[in-house]
């Protein structure tokens, strides 16, 4: 078989994850580009955990041995979460194989690419849309002339020329991997903290066209679709033919994850929702901060008191997983203002609060708050926020013990029924605080607990530190410990239980596969 003339990689974050971006490159070869630079490529994926060096040589091996006077192509994928690991095989990669034309793209090097050590490295970058300008670069590198710019500026073109890239996913990967789908690109709000607040709009592919395109995956066995559209609810007709469309296709095993907008779900949206069974709908609303200054500071516009109605009417009336998100570290939003909204976001019930901390993306404008609100970031990725002018560096560093404790203990699912009762108080936030700041005393450590350490390090911290009785804690933890399909047997648990514990129904609906599905994309 002979060797690729151009090869497509990324480095994802988990192996259940499938390149979007890449399918669109691959898909748009033979449109852009030519038939036979369709024919000459193929994609290759790996996963941010294998050894560089183990992605070196797999690539090395699938280019096979250098030909005099032909060119071969690596284009690279580069996000925020595998610059790192990419920037060290594309040094590799030029050290065996200097005459390798290597060519990145992805939003972590169309902005502030200067200084970048992996596009000093590499032969071209395209900033912004690659769709066409990926396919144009290629021939132009092949067929000649060759390009005179290293940094080129990725060419828009209007949707309909774009080919869509569902044809691309394999059997496998309709198997056993999520799927990403997209029915628009873009987005009209300008929150600061996001690459999209760049865009000047939301852009919809065809409706029929791409329905069709689901159809076909559809048919072909996918049941797993994770909408990236930013704005899934912005145009209510289009959202709710997407949905009917998927009405008419209803399986036990389908799902489907939408980002909708909080405060904009209208009757119609609502009378078609609730059409679902449980388990198929996963909604991830985002609402970052109740603080109404600092949505005003970051240009984000949200109806707080529709939200939270429309939180309300989601948890008691839909069929829906609701996953919410927070965001600490805004600028001058302090620790009390992030507790508030907290208290506030906790009071509507959401299935899951994902409390996640600021990232200065490149070429996010929240940059410009950097001075006036005392902003630092770390400057490596993730860029994540270091300190602020309203909370220090040792602030920042107890909320991520905070958040990952959270994680264990709620949005796992593993404690539906005592975690109420650690956050029974006032403030729900200060009460999960107080455990998190104990549980870090105690144990100095953020990861590797067992089930089985988080059941016996609760039990503790109820009965020891707040003085709940024994006989009201253990019933609750033991109805937990065995719901959750744990199989050992915690200290605070010995000789209560009585039966092996079954472990829990990896159904399309249920909790774990739900879990994996949200992972980062």
């Amino acid at each position: 078989m002979s060797s690729p003339a151009i090869v497509l990689c990324t480095l994802n974050a988990r192996y259940i994850h499938a390149s979007l971006g890449l399918r669109y490159l691959l898909a748009n070869l033979a449109r852009h580009g030519s038939p036979a630079l369709r024919a000459a490529a193929v994609l290759r994926e790996f996963t941010i955990s294998r050894p560089v060096a183990e992605i070196v040589a797999a690539l090395l091996d699938e280019l096979g041995e250098a030909a005099e006077g032909v060119t071969q192509i690596v284009g690279f994928g580069v996000y925020i979460w595998n610059v790192a690991p990419t920037t060290e095989v594309v040094r590799l990669l030029k050290e065996a194989r200097p005459a390798l034309k290597i060519v990145l793209g992805g939003p972590e090097v169309s902005h502030e690419w200067a200084q970048q050590e992996i596009v000093r490295l590499a032969d071209h970058v395209i900033t912004g849309w690659g769709d066409v300008s990926f396919a144009k670069l290629c021939r132009a590198l092949i067929e000649g002339p060759p390009p005179l710019m290293k940094v080129i500026p990725g060419e828009q073109p209007p949707l309909e020329q774009i080919e869509l890239p569902y044809d691309e996913f394999t059997s496998a990967d309709l198997a056993h991997r999520l799927l990403y789908v997209e029915a628009s690109r873009g987005c009209p709000f300008k929150c600061e903290f996001c690459l999209s607040a760049l865009d000047k709009t939301a852009w919809a592919f065809d409706a029929a066209r791409f329905l069709a395109a689901l159809d076909g995956l559809y048919q072909r066995g996918a049941r797993n679709f994770k909408f990236v559209d930013r704005t899934f609810n912005l145009k209510i007709d289009s959202s709710l033919q997407i949905l009917q469309f998927f009405l008419e296709r209803l399986t036990p095993d389908l799902f489907l994850h939408f980002e909708v907008i909080p405060d904009h779900l209208p009757e119609r949206l609502k009378e078609m929702i609730v059409r679902f069974p449980p388990g198929v709908l996963q909604f991830e609303v985002g609402i970052q901060t109740f603080n109404p200054e600092v949505q005003q500071r970051i240009s984000r516009r949200q109806d707080n008191e529709k939200s939270g109605a429309n939180l309300d009417w989601l948890v008691a009336h839909s069929p829906a997983h609701l996953h919410a998100d927070l965001i600490f570290g805004l600028p001058g939003e302090s620790w009390q203002s992030f507790a508030a909204s907290f208290d506030r976001l906790y009071a509507h019930r959401p299935h899951e609060i994902q409390l996640g901390i600021l990232k200065r993306l490149r070429g996010t404008p929240i940059v410009r708050h950097s001075a006036e609100f005392g902003m630092v970031y770390a400057s490596l990725p993730p860029y994540s926020i270091i300190e602020t002018g309203a909370v220090d560096a040792s602030t920042v560093r107890r909320f991520t013990r905070l958040a990952r404790y959270w994680d264990l203990y709620a949005n796992s699912g593993r404690f539906p029924q005592t975690l109420p009762l650690l956050l029974a108080a006032p403030s729900p936030f200060a009460a999960f605080a107080a455990f998190a700041d104990w549980l870090w005393q105690t144990t100095a450590q953020t990861s590797t607990f067992t089930p089985e350490m988080l059941v016996d390090c609760l039990f503790d911290y109820l009965t020891q530190e707040l003085g709940h009785p024994d006989e009201t804690v253990r019933p609750l933890l033991l109805a937990d410990y065995q719901a959750s399909g744990a199989r050992a047997n915690p200290a605070c648990l010995q000789g209560l239980l009585k039966e092996r514990p079954k472990p829990v129904a990896r159904t399309a609906g249920g909790l774990v596969q739900r879990q994996e599905r949200h992972g980062g994309v």
